[in-house]
């Protein structure tokens, strides 16, 4: 039985290499012992407010070593680190927070005003740490976060003991409704992850087996996080990381800049780079394209990516750039960790949106039966193993998404995949979006890659609009490619007829100047349709 907890394992590291530098970004270096040190103080503070066991703490930070030392020190005494959208309007900053009955945030000081205006509508709050940003003085009704991380004498203890049992709580708001936690137990996302990192921890080996590991080989990684903190797959790849005792390379500016993150592969040396698929892809290879040779790429050992499709054309010729490295495309969700992997190196890229299925994962269909390779047949994923305990105070929603088939339990978020015969996967999308037309299933994921692969395509999103004969019709938004000549629609709807069955191409298509994808990569579907509605409304053929 194991009882993995990340405040232990953090701790061990930092016993083990004090001098070692745990977070950088720009000029600021975080060594292993001021994270750990930064981390008590600020866990000393949450203590002091009268907190419980389990109460739940909110970070609403951008990238910054911040993010991760307030994560820590609400792991340290028994808390629970939330996540926050810093994209979140006032209804759904005060929806999330009560939700969670958080009962502090640590912010940034550019939210304060944001935060000012709800602060009677989050009446469970019981203390505010703000962090200076350069925004503005800290407002009276919170205390700086600097102030915190001095309250540090020791190693800061709860009255109550950590377990394994710790909740990690993870918010998502999926592609519909409001935002909704995700609670894993730390043992079992610690065991999910770890097997995917670069030491790879004997699961059963604890804390002993921490820090023999620690002794026996140097710093293994230095990883960039290009994707923000707050989503799952900035924040999973960043805690694996420390608790391998790798260091974490943050960028600076709070946009994504591909000269800035390139400039910073280089100088510090970055082993491992994480993105989020094609949004993140694109506009870093329109960069290598345009400087040929311009950086030094040599210590990139992989880019790893997850949350959005990441196509093979764009694989193909980011290994050119540098062959030595491996793309890992994983298939995961904040519900759901290692459902798949696809990898390309070598100068051989994965096929877009295949890939091997994890060791727990099957393809079922709607009445629970296996989808054999090679039938054709449709089915949703479903991940046995360790998985969340469910979605905080929504039994409802976890009893759709967690269920037993079969004697087993399985996290079944709504992904539909085909099998191919030799065993891999082919994504199709998830169900929440999908169009029916004509009683045809259409993926929306599946038509935008074909769209995407279009020369004069930037970004493409495709929704159903409803329609008096097939019940919904597709249509097409697309983002054209800069500089390139703007695609006719019959262009871009021959173009997908090319690749997929008719009945899946667009019907009509809409040109934009931005699809607008959030800084995780994510599209918000019902934005498109309501204004592709407004725009052109449901047109018969």
């Amino acid at each position: 039985m194991t009882d993995w907890n990340y405040a232990d394992v953090w701790e061990t590291v930092a016993d083990a290499q004090p001098d070692a530098v745990a977070i950088a970004q720009g000029s600021r270096n975080l060594s292993w012992r001021e994270f750990d040190h930064g981390a008590d103080g600020v866990a000393q503070f949450l203590l002091d407010l009268g907190v419980a066991y389990q109460d739940k703490v909110a970070v609403y930070l951008y990238n910054s070593p911040e993010y991760i030392q307030a994560t820590f020190a609400a792991m340290k005494v028994g808390l629970v680190p939330v996540n926050t959208n810093y994209r979140y309007g006032d209804d759904e900053l005060s929806y999330l927070w009560d939700n969670a009955d958080a009962v502090a945030v640590v912010f940034h000081g550019t939210f304060a005003d944001r935060i000012e205006r709800i602060l009677e509508r989050v009446p469970g709050v019981k203390g505010w740490l703000w962090v200076d940003d350069g925004s503005g003085p800290c407002p009276d009704w919170a205390t700086p976060y600097d102030d915190a991380v001095k309250l540090a004498i020791g190693r800061t203890r709860a009255p109550w003991a950590r377990s394994g049992d710790d909740l990690y709580m993870l918010y998502t708001g999926g592609t519909t409704g409001m935002p909704k936690g995700v609670m894993w137990r730390q043992d079992d996302l610690f065991a999910r992850l770890i097997d995917g990192g670069v030491r790879h921890y004997d699961v059963n080996g604890g804390l002993d087996g921490v820090r023999a590991a620690l002794e026996s080989s140097p710093n293994p990684v230095t990883l960039m996080p290009a994707c923000p903190l707050m989503h799952g797959t900035g924040a999973f790849t960043v805690n694996t990381t420390l608790a391998e005792g790798g260091r974490v390379c943050l960028l600076e500016s709070r946009k994504y800049d591909p000269v800035e993150m390139l400039d910073t592969i280089q100088r510090e040396k970055v082993n491992g780079l994480v993105i989020v698929g094609d949004p993140f892809s694109r506009p870093l290879l329109a960069v290598l394209d345009e400087n040929p040779g311009h950086w030094d790429l040599s210590s990139l050992v992989m880019i790893i990516s997850s949350g959005a499709m990441w196509s093979e054309p764009v694989k193909e010729r980011l290994l050119a750039h540098h062959p030595a490295m491996i793309l890992a495309d994983a298939f995961s969700s904040s519900e759901a960790v290692g459902m798949g992997m696809s990898v390309s190196g070598g100068g051989a890229s994965a096929k877009t949106a295949s890939f091997t299925l994890g060791p727990d994962v099957k393809v079922l269909t709607e009445d629970g039966r296996e989808v054999a390779p090679g039938s054709g047949e449709v089915g949703v994923l479903a991940l046995g193993g360790r998985n969340p305990l469910g979605y905080y105070k929504d039994d409802e929603k976890s009893d759709r998404t967690f269920k037993v088939i079969g004697g087993v339990r399985y996290s079944i978020p709504g992904d539909y995949a085909q099998v191919d015969a030799d065993g891999t996967i082919h994504l199709l999308g998830r169900g929440s979006v999908c169009i029916n037309s004509g009683g045809e299933k259409i993926f929306p994921e599946e038509v935008e890659e074909a769209l995407k692969t279009h020369s004069a395509v930037h970004d493409a999103v495709v929704v159903g609009v409803p329609h008096p004969t097939y019940g919904e019709q597709i249509i097409a938004v697309v983002e054209p490619a800069e500089g390139a000549p703007e695609p006719t629609e019959a262009e871009l709807i021959g173009h997908v007829k090319e690749r997929l069955a008719h009945y899946k191409a667009p019907r009509r298509v809409r040109s934009v100047t931005t699809i607008g994808r959030a800084p995780n990569g994510k599209v918000d579907y019902t934005r498109h349709r309501a204004e592709t509605m407004e725009d052109i409304g449901a047109v018969a053929d």
